[in-house]
């Protein structure tokens, strides 16, 4: 099982909580609509808190500004995920998620990258 993570920055456009709404009950909800197609077998958004902590953590140890959130999609394999994505209809639907994306993301100011889980 392997992990795509994205770590997300808000359209500049954007308050983080309408970012945040945006992202949880429309894109997500779209997202998961089309979930089978893409062979996800988990999405978990997660959202970045408004604390004090945060800039305290950040300031402490010299770092960059928080993301808004960090969106993580579960798939058997990195090459399930580019076989569901190099069909025809896994292009559209990968051009349909992008362009709903850029209304909410920062695509300038964010990353996305697999990973694999080694639970310590």
């Amino acid at each position: 099982m392997v992990k795509f993570v994205m770590c997300c920055t808000r359209n500049p456009k954007m308050s983080r909580e309408e970012f945040q709404d945006y992202w949880r009950n429309s894109h997500g909800p779209y997202f998961m609509k089309f979930a089978e197609l893409h062979k996800a077998i988990k999405y978990v958004q997660s959202h970045t808190m408004n604390t004090p902590v945060n800039q305290g953590l950040i300031d402490s140890r010299g770092m960059q500004p928080e993301y808004d959130g960090v969106a993580e999609v579960y798939f058997e394999s990195v090459e399930v995920f580019m076989d569901a994505m190099s069909s025809e209809e896994g292009q559209k639907l990968g051009g349909a998620l992008l362009e709903d994306e850029n209304k909410f993301i920062d695509h300038s100011k964010s990353t996305a990258f697999f990973v694999e889980e080694h639970v310590v």
